[in-house]
């Protein structure tokens, strides 16, 4: 695992995302990546349920190369991506000014703005809750959502893009918002590969389709 980085999330989020695991993989997943990650701490029990900040960046990152460990490069890209969009839906769009993309006003407003709001809103939560800085640019036809640094890259060292659970998460969070409408995100630059205290994702305005279900 890599040198702590002394920047946390609160417990509840590193919880939900420990979970998340379970909702994608199985139940002792939880258990078998905290082991595999030299977390023994949370493969016996889960974060608490609280929002002191506690969970360090570097245990994030600990959890996404054990899960390519288990499941190899590849196999482990899609499982994070699996894994972004749980933890997204099962805690983080209800938690702080996110609950608020369910309300009937906002409902009403049409997609393109239902997304930007979402966007701002999940900023906005990450910034606040957690030790994560986040940034949201409109440049012509894409949004980028630059995280400095990503918990995910925190530490590694890769060839390729390492942090495809915020993939996931950010996926999550545009179908949720838009009202079913699947967006393309990729990562442009990650730290892991450049060795950059931030990460950059490239959203496209326009959406794919429309998909019903999460």
């Amino acid at each position: 695992m890599a040198e702590l980085s002394g920047l946390y999330y609160p417990n509840r989020l590193a919880r939900s995302f420990l979970l998340a695991f379970e909702e994608v993989l199985g139940k002792n997943a939880p258990e078998a990546v905290a082991n595999l990650a030299n977390l023994p701490q949370y493969a016996a029990h889960l974060p608490p349920d609280n929002l002191a900040r506690e969970f360090d960046f570097a245990y994030f990152a600990a959890l996404c190369d054990a899960l390519e460990e288990m499941y190899g490069t590849r196999g482990g890209r899609g499982m994070a991506l699996s894994i972004g969009r749980a933890w997204f839906n099962r805690d983080l769009r209800d938690f702080g000014i996110l609950a608020a993309l369910s309300h009937p006003n906002f409902l009403a407003l049409p997609p393109d703005h239902r997304v930007q709001i979402g966007l701002h809103a999940l900023t906005r939560v990450l910034g606040t809750a957690s030790d994560q800085r986040c940034t949201l640019l409109t440049q012509g036809e894409t949004y980028r959502w630059i995280a400095h640094p990503s918990p995910m890259a925190w530490g590694r060292v890769s060839d390729k893009s390492v942090c495809h659970a915020f993939v996931g998460m950010l996926q999550g969070c545009l179908h949720y918002a838009s009202g079913g409408y699947e967006f393309h995100v990729y990562e442009q630059a990650c730290g892991a590969v450049n060795s950059s205290e931030k990460c950059e994702f490239v959203i496209n305005r326009k959406p794919i389709g429309q998909v019903v279900g999460g």
